[in-house]
């Protein structure tokens, strides 16, 4: 059995509450916001200040380099605190801890080990390329790497056609491939193994400076020393949770910002009193879901009951959009004049990405969908 991480850690099943971001960096992603969303920061600048910030530390366990009293809630927290300043920048952050909670999962201690404090550091980043894997333990898409073996060694050919945070400093990315025979399996990739090669940063309509591009694996060969779990149905249930709670994060910093720059707009405005209503309900509903996210996740409640974390995801991310909705009403035109409106052109544009971003809600829908209706036929047999 793989080791449990932090995650798993017994806490009261409040929302955490004990993260902040330390000032310098909030004020660092507020003035920077625009310009890591357009790509015209480098890239390379974003990790190093998360990681000075021990934003990666947070529900790793303190004998491995954690922050001591902290589990996979405070980790959520700071990625949504992120978000909060600078979607981009937590979109990084949550590529970057997810990898670590690959690790702190993986039966492989050695592998643990190796990579486990750079990549706390910000020295070495951590790409989650398991997207696919997640669709695939689903049932909605085939594994897009296949491993042959070839004098002890699997040889891997395929694609990850969309890659975050694959920083060209130096990165591991965690893929799902076929193994040799048919079981799928979790492996870690270094940057510079033959065979594995990165496109140019794909163009995107936000979110620039997040290092996110195309790899394509040719004849990569790895070692037993790669693998981050021998089968992936066994191993991805339990890592699903820390996967799509941390990526909430997105939805729930977003979401909380442009409530608050709707309400900053609304103050002495005749819109206010019309809007406060709708305004405070989204409010309430975004804190619920947050609780009931982190306490799920604490619990290990989605491991077992995955569409509750769904719904949850869904719901988020429209709130989300909901959000920035409220925010374009509240401040009337001047959200559409130059520069006054950059803030929120950059949260229209962050929010456009949050349904898509894989599993996409379209995707999460229809396996609801397909619960409800075999729910439904069981009933009516």
């Amino acid at each position: 059995m793989a080791p449990q991480s932090a995650s798993a850690v017994p806490r009261d099943l409040a929302p955490a509450a004990s993260v902040a971001l330390p000032p310098d960096l909030s004020v660092w992603l507020e003035q920077h916001a625009d310009a890591l969303d357009e790509g015209s920061l480098d890239a390379a600048t974003v990790l190093p200040r998360l990681a000075a910030a021990n934003l990666f530390r947070y529900g790793v366990p303190e004998a491995q380099g954690g922050l001591p009293g902290t589990d996979i809630g405070d980790a959520i927290e700071a990625v949504s605190q992120v978000a909060e300043q600078s979607v981009a920048s937590a979109f990084v952050a949550w590529g970057q801890r997810v990898f670590i909670e690959y690790l702190l999962r993986s039966p492989n201690t050695a592998l643990t080990a190796a990579w486990l404090a750079p990549l706390l550091a910000g020295e070495q980043a951590g790409a989650t390329a398991l997207s696919n894997a997640m669709k695939f333990l689903s049932g909605i898409e085939s594994l897009q790497i296949g491993a042959r073996e070839e004098g002890g060694h699997w040889v891997l050919d395929g694609r990850m056609p969309w890659v975050t945070n694959l920083r060209v400093q130096g990165f591991l990315v965690a893929a799902a491939v076929t193994a040799p025979d048919g079981t799928p399996a979790v492996v870690a990739l270094p940057h510079d193994i033959a065979g594995l090669v990165r496109s140019q940063d794909l163009s995107l309509l936000a979110l620039q400076s997040s290092n996110t591009a195309a790899l394509e694996v040719q004849g990569v060969r790895i070692g037993p020393e790669w693998l981050i779990h021998s089968d992936a149905r066994q191993y991805l249930p339990r890592a699903r949770p820390a996967f799509a709670g941390l990526q909430c994060g997105l939805s729930i910093g977003l979401a909380r910002r442009a409530l608050r720059a709707a309400n900053e707009a609304g103050k002495g405005q005749a819109s206010r009193g019309i809007l406060a209503k709708p305004l405070e309900a989204l409010r309430t509903q975004v804190d619920e879901l947050n609780a009931s996210l982190i306490a799920g996740v604490r619990s290990d409640r989605f491991v077992v009951e995955p569409w509750a974390l769904f719904e949850i995801r869904i719901a988020l991310a429209e709130a989300a959009n909901q959000a920035v909705q409220l925010e374009l009403q509240a401040s009337g035109g001047a959200a559409y004049l130059k520069p006054a409106g950059a803030g929120f052109a950059r949260r229209w544009r962050e929010a456009a990405f949050l349904p898509i971003v894989t599993p996409s809600l379209v995707q999460l829908k229809t396996e609801l969908a397909k619960r409800e209706a075999r729910l439904a036929a069981e009933a009516a047999a």
